[in-house]
């Protein structure tokens, strides 16, 4: 039997194979529009096998949400060592790299908000980025509780705008390079 073109699912990783029909149908629809049984067909699953892995849609969107999570912790950490402005680069470029879970990341009420494991990924990118900011502070000389807000907001912002197609890098640019431009705007004061 044959799902909407696809082959059925019959071997191999299931639960991944489900998070990343999901991230296909986040990217093209949005977190809130999606469903298990679409994400079934997609998958060439029956429409029951999503629960086998995910109780429920909110299941679902817990686990791109905590996936999303420990990748941003990750790509911050390795971006530590070089330097403040870097961290915001590297949060950027997650952000554009994996738009599914960075859009599932940021929908309020979507996902379990209580869930242990997305809480300690959530926990552990909220570090990487505050331990950024206080190398950042360190070196400025400033010790104001906004700095943090304001560099989060920076590139969240900028992330924001390029995802949604108000902001481009220019022609000979890419977006690494836009981001640097942009966060040497929070660089410590010679």
């Amino acid at each position: 039997m044959r799902y909407a073109g696809r082959v059925p699912y019959h071997h191999g990783d299931l639960r991944r194979a489900l998070l990343d029909t999901a991230l296909e149908a986040v990217d093209e629809h949005g977190p809130a529009a999606v469903s298990l049984r679409d994400v079934a067909r997609r998958a060439g699953v029956s429409h029951a096998a999503p629960t086998h892995h995910f109780r429920d849609k909110t299941g679902l969107l817990t686990a791109l949400a905590t996936e999303g999570w420990s990748l941003l912790a990750d790509a911050l950490r390795e971006a530590a060592g070089r330097g403040f402005g870097e961290v915001g680069v590297s949060y950027v470029l997650f952000a554009t790299s994996h738009p599914g879970h960075f859009a599932v990341m940021r929908a309020p009420g979507l996902a379990r908000g209580d869930d242990p494991d997305l809480v300690a990924a959530m926990q552990r990118a909220g570090a990487q980025l505050k331990a950024g900011v206080e190398r950042f502070e360190a070196g400025s000389g400033r010790e104001d509780s906004a700095t943090a807000l304001a560099a989060w907001s920076l590139v969240h912002g900028l992330a924001a705008l390029l995802l949604e197609g108000a902001v481009a890098p220019g022609p000979d640019s890419d977006v690494a390079t836009l981001a640097r431009a942009v966060t040497a705007h929070l660089r410590p004061p010679p």
